[in-house]
């Protein structure tokens, strides 16, 4: 698609536009075809693909259509219906045989009739609380029957229900022969039993009769005589017999009929689709004065005019009309819509930058720096290098087999891990380089280049590191002066104070990354005041953010790698970057001698916090008091939409075209400098206050990363560590257990939950820190009209 239909009637109901009655006989139409391949897939004749996409019907099609399937349709509810009352006439056939070939059973067991008989012979105004039933009894009497079937799960139900009511004055006798039907309509499969009930007296048959009427059990006729019953038997048979005959040609009939449209019944679904969406399209237009022809308002790329133009010349020719269709290029101020150029790789990470917001038209999208800081920044939290090649490799095999994953559904979840296999795959590759810097490998170091410390032979003799558990290795006498050449010295591994020195370095390293994070979001706000030409914008705020971020955070992070580069294990002095950077604000112009960190140090501290200072008037009153001045003497601007020449030709927004858009000067009446003042001072305050809060947030990267390091560590040491030192045939099998436990653990909790986590974290470092330096989101989608089935099925 490359043309984006604006609503011309967004005070018309939907009820009440031009082309709502063709829309609804599309619809009606599409869903006579829906219901006919639900009955092609019935019957087990399988829809034929379409090969070759067809291409949109003219509109006198949709009469022929609606004909067409609607007689379908027709057929073949007749067939069903028809069909269903066979069904249901033959269940009753095949029930009533079981019953007869049950009773007939019954009365030929000698030992089930004399139960039956030896019956009490008693008035008709018994006493009901005395039972009829009496096998010892020598007088009998005739008794009454019914029979019929009940479903296997209410058959206890029913039998205790009856016992109960009847205050044992019946006897039942329920066949263990079990029975399979399935119901007409439903489907449901069904198991049922045969019963008898033998009782006295019309009352008992009347609580009989209730009791099977309310536990669904269906009563049969079936005769006393038996001979009457083997007649009757006899023939069951021969109208089973005739009706299954019957059934069976309905079923031939309806894959004769499912056979004429299954070649042709997805390809009408295509089309009643694209001319849905035709129609629904045609809503949006305007219908002229003279009502013959459609008006309609539309965004479309530059790149693609020519090809629109063409298209709508081919498509006047194809349909013979005599009026030619017009595009004219008009001008506007309302606000384009967004359209960014997406692969399979980008997707993903614009989708993350939308989820947060839509951008402005033409404003910058951060998604292109996403594809490197994203996954970048979850990996300084993800830091492995064994996790991060496991999450590679998964995300591999995703690749490899993507387009078999992406003809079919797996689940929303599996979807959507496959939509961002390449986010995953990025973040993979840089838990891996992480992994490298921090050296750890599922909570172990690696020895590539060997340690930088050193065991001097006058310290460490060979007794005293057999027979120390513990030893202390001063650093002016045991490091060789040659750090380890890649991430962290291994040795590290095996201090007790590890994370002290883990810690201080993460925390630095999380300042640092935070900070350029931050002040690369404002710098690319630079660019977008320029492309706006909102130089005023460029002075009054940017330049002061830029210099209030660097006087106080861009000052610390220099003196991190000073501190890194000058203070070494021999320095006397080793101040503390937290309380300098405190006592910079607290005690201007006083620092400690043991805090210093070099000459002339208060002087620079004092002269970054007075511009710190000087910064905050700057933003908070620099832009108010400037628009109210130009609002004053009536200064104009420039617009900031480039738009399309009238005679056809395409600008690019050089100010020299004399087709650019100009904003109309706002009215001194509109002017309102309490507005203004109060949004300006909201975004200073926010800025200010966001430059703290936002640097002690990417201390979630030094959290996280502690979090995910030591967690590593303790499954290791709790799972493996532990069975890892037991010997012989014991030891292999709990070592293979313990592997197991451990692996599992591994994927679930470091791999899937911390990964979530550190996902989601993040996440919220771009939308939250990075993009609020510069990035509105407030725009809207280009959604192109498009008859590409392919589209609609990525988009749903």
């Amino acid at each position: 698609g490359a043309v984006h239909f604006r609503d011309l009637n967004p005070d018309v109901n939907a009820f009440q536009r031009k082309f709502v009655s063709e829309v609804r006989r599309c619809e009606e139409v599409e869903r006579q075809i829906r219901f006919l391949m639900k009955e092609i897939a019935k019957s087990g004749v399988g829809t034929e693909p379409c090969v070759e996409l067809p291409l949109a019907p003219l509109p006198q099609e949709l009469l022929q259509m609606e004909t067409r399937f609607s007689k379908y349709e027709s057929d073949f509810k007749q067939i069903n219906s028809n069909y269903e009352t066979l069904a249901k006439h033959e269940l009753e056939l095949q029930e009533l045989d079981v019953v007869l070939s049950m009773a007939q059973t019954f009365f030929d067991d000698p030992q089930s009739v004399a139960m039956a008989e030896a019956v009490e012979e008693v008035d008709d105004d018994f006493d009901e609380g005395t039972s009829l039933i009496n096998l010892r009894s020598d007088k009998a009497k005739h008794l009454s029957f019914v029979c019929g079937t009940v479903r296997n799960d209410n058959k206890f139900a029913f039998e205790k229900l009856l016992w109960r009511v009847c205050l044992a004055n019946a006897f039942i006798r329920i066949s263990d022969r079990d029975y399979l039907v399935h119901d007409p309509k439903t489907g449901e499969a069904i198991w049922k039993s045969p019963f008898i009930i033998f009782f006295q007296g019309d009352r008992l048959r009347a609580r009989v009769e209730k009791i099977c009427n309310g536990m669904n059990a269906t009563i049969y006729p079936c005769p006393d005589d038996a001979d009457k019953r083997q007649a009757m038997m006899r023939d069951l048979a021969v109208r089973l017999e005739d009706i299954r005959n019957v059934l069976q040609q309905s079923r031939d009939h309806q894959v004769s009929l499912s056979n004429e449209i299954t070649y042709t019944v997805e390809e009408s679904l295509i089309k009643i689709k694209k001319m849905k969406a035709i129609f629904h399209t045609l809503n949006l237009f305007n219908v002229d004065v003279t009502q013959k022809c459609l008006i309609a308002e539309c965004w479309c790329p530059i790149f693609q005019l020519v090809e629109i133009r063409n298209a709508l010349h081919k498509g006047s020719a194809k349909s013979q009309s005599t009026v030619p269709s017009i595009l004219h290029q008009i001008r506007t101020e309302e606000t384009p819509p967004t359209y960014h150029r997406t692969n399979k790789f980008t997707t993903a990470f614009q989708s993350i930058v939308d989820a947060y917001g839509v951008a402005d038209y033409q404003e910058v999208n951060p998604a292109l720096f996403t594809v490197i800081t994203f996954p970048f920044l979850f990996a300084v939290m993800f830091g492995d290098c064994g996790h991060g090649l496991l999450m590679f490799l998964f995300a591999l095999w995703l690749i490899i087999r993507e387009k078999k994953f992406s003809k079919e559904s797996n689940g929303e979840m599996f979807d959507t891990v496959f939509g961002g296999r390449y986010v995953v795959l990025l973040m993979g590759i840089f838990a891996i380089y992480t992994g490298l810097i921090y050296n750890d490998v599922m909570s172990k170091s690696l020895n590539i280049f060997g340690t930088g410390w050193i065991f001097p032979k006058d310290i460490f003799t060979d007794d005293v590191l057999m027979d120390s558990k513990q030893i202390s290795m001063d650093p002016k006498k045991t490091f060789s002066g040659n750090p380890y050449p890649v991430g962290v010295d291994p040795i590290w591994q095996l201090a007790l104070n590890k994370l002290t020195f883990l810690n201080s370095f993460k925390m630095k390293l999380s300042v640092i990354l935070g900070i350029s994070h931050m002040l690369f979001g404002v710098t690319l706000s630079l660019y977008n005041h320029i492309y706006f030409r909102n130089y005023v914008n460029i002075i009054m705020v940017f330049i002061p953010e830029v210099i209030f971020l660097l006087s106080i955070f861009g000052y610390l992070v220099i003196i991190i790698f000073y501190k890194w580069i000058n203070v070494t294990a021999f320095s006397e002095r080793k101040p503390s970057l937290l309380i300098t950077l405190i006592n910079m604000v607290l005690s201007i112009g006083t620092v400690k001698k043991d805090q210093m960190l070099y000459d002339g140090q208060a002087g620079v501290q004092v002269f970054l916090v007075v511009m710190a200072v000087i910064c905050v008037p700057w933003m908070l009153l620099g832009k108010p008091l400037y628009l109210y001045y130009r609002n004053k003497y009536g200064y104009t601007r420039r617009g900031r939409y480039s738009l399309l020449k009238s005679a056809g030709n395409v600008i690019n927004g050089s100010d020299d075209d004399d087709c650019l858009l100009n904003e109309e000067p706002a009215e001194a009446s509109n002017f309102d400098f309490g507005e203004i003042f109060i949004n300006n001072a909201i975004h200073t305050i926010e800025y200010v206050l966001g430059c703290i809060s936002n640097t002690a947030s990417y201390l979630r990267l030094w959290a996280l990363s502690l979090a995910h390091a030591e967690l590593s560590e303790v499954l290791w040491n709790m799972e493996i560590g532990k069975v890892i030192k037991l010997k012989g045939i014991v030891g292999g099998f709990a070592l293979f257990g313990a592997f197991g436990g451990w692996a599992g653990s591994t994927v679930a909790i470091l791999l899937v939950m911390e990964g979530l986590s550190a996902f989601l974290h993040a996440l919220r470092l771009h939308w939250v820190e990075f993009q609020n330096k510069f990035y509105t989101g407030t725009g809207y989608h280009f959604q192109p009209f498009t008859l590409n089935v392919k589209d609609w099925e990525d988009e749903n």
